[in-house]
């Protein structure tokens, strides 16, 4: 992880950008791997733990409507939420991660381990669902070593 966070960082310097996130399931911990880095406040502009659909709502905008239909774990909700942090941290390329890390709350249509990422840059949306295997803590890690994947493939896009 640490890796991926030194190579974003450089990048996302070079591209003079910023990034921000909106997290559900990881409950901070992509913005903890940022900060962790020194010197991240160059390219680090803020995040938004939003653990509850009210939260969701209430700090991401995501409409209400959109989690009852699709539920919280769904690609428009990941969407939505990549989308509201870009109005609260404008030029910012954004990260949202919302899913089920286990050990509960799994369905059968939402095992544990799905989780929907998805990234904003420029009002582009890249949102992707993954099935992550291991227990709630390597489901969490799995999740912000792809998030951050993520947010570099998009910068270098630009």
């Amino acid at each position: 992880m640490q890796k991926i966070v030194s190579q974003l960082s450089v990048r996302l310097i070079f591209k003079q950008l910023k990034v921000a996130t909106v997290e559900s399931c990881t409950g901070g911990f992509i913005g903890k791997a940022l900060t962790d880095q020194a010197g991240s406040s160059q390219w680090f502009a803020g995040g938004l733990i939003t653990y509850t659909n009210e939260s969701k709502t209430q700090l991401a905008d995501v409409a209400p409507d959109l989690i009852e239909k699709y539920g919280a774990v769904s690609l428009e909700v990941a969407d939505a939420m990549a989308r509201g942090a870009q109005r609260h941290f404008p030029g910012c390329v954004s990260v949202a991660v919302t899913g089920v890390a286990g050990p509960d709350g799994g369905t059968p249509d939402k095992p544990v381990g799905t989780v929907c990422i998805a990234t904003c840059l420029n009002g582009r949306v890249n949102a992707k669902k993954f099935l992550f295997e291991g227990n709630r803590e390597q489901v969490r890690e799995s999740t912000v070593d792809q998030a951050l994947e993520m947010v570099l493939a998009d910068i270098e896009k630009k």
